[in-house]
């Protein structure tokens, strides 16, 4: 795998490996289709996997596709899997206790993506969900089990599904959108869902409530005007006259097309927009 999918691969896998993924089944984060949904864009896709694919990943739609089919055929395979150990985990823990820690560990990765100075002083996801596991644990309880919920393990894999969606819907508007996001804008905006999806599941907002934060998201990271005035610049720009081979005049242009790092608020260009 290339350094690209390597990166997709980290950011997409990497809440299955965790922690997060398991927490959110044992939740009950997907007894919903609108569950369903949330897991699969606020976990498997977000911010990061927009920023990946739309910054780090060669522009060609074919070989874009098979590397996000690379990573995503596992992701739906080990999220099925997981699901199917959920009564394992679950014999031997407090659910209740153990939702509480799923909920504050999304606040971190919310707090951890809105800004990468908060992220250095809170601990990883994995710590969080260790300590959770901790404090619910129940081993008089413990028995080897795998579900016999195939709905269960189905809703799981289609939370994977969604996120890989998510990425080749990402890969195919790509030439369309990729002057037009905001991905800081866009990054601020999913760490806000991620925060509604953390209160969501202990009952303080509606279930529903953190798709629309996303889709809100979605639609103010998009500036429609930036790749128009782009385009208006570069045709309004003279070329510059330079002198070659002694006495000829020549012109000479050099294009250059730069893209903005993946940076954090406050990293970088002061001039960005104010973070509210």
């Amino acid at each position: 795998m290339g350094g690209a999918t390597k990166l997709l691969a980290t950011v997409m896998l990497l809440p299955l490996i965790d922690g997060i993924f398991p927490a959110l089944v044992l939740a009950d984060a997907l007894s919903s289709t609108v569950g369903i949904l949330q897991v699969g864009l606020l976990v498997f896709g977000g911010s990061a996997t927009v920023a990946v694919v739309l910054v780090e990943m060669e522009a060609d739609p074919i070989q874009q596709s098979k590397e996000v089919l690379m990573v995503g055929i596992p992701l739906i395979l080990i999220a099925g899997l997981e699901a199917a150990m959920a009564p394992t985990i679950a014999s031997i823990i407090d659910v209740v206790i153990f939702e509480r820690f799923a909920a504050i560990v999304i606040v971190a990765i919310a707090a951890k993506t809105a800004s990468s100075t908060i992220g250095e002083y809170l601990p990883r996801a994995s710590v969080i969900i260790g300590l959770g596991a901790i404090a619910s644990l129940n081993p008089g309880a413990f028995s080897v089990a795998v579900t016999t919920d195939l709905e269960l393990v189905a809703r799981a894999m289609a939370a994977g599904g969604t996120g890989v969606g998510f990425a080749l819907l990402l890969v195919l508007l790509r030439p369309r959108i990729e002057h037009m996001v905001d991905i800081d804008r866009f990054r601020f905006g999913s760490a806000v869902a991620l925060g509604t999806l953390a209160l969501s599941i202990i009952g303080l907002v509606p279930t529903e409530a953190p798709l629309p934060v996303f889709a809100m998201a979605a639609l103010l990271a998009i500036d429609p005007t930036d790749e128009s005035e782009e385009s208006a610049t570069e045709t309004l720009t003279p070329r510059t006259p330079t002198s070659t081979d002694g006495g000829s005049d020549g012109v000479t242009t050099t294009d250059e097309e730069t893209k903005d790092q993946y940076g954090y608020p406050g990293e970088g260009e002061e001039d960005r927009a104010p973070w509210v």
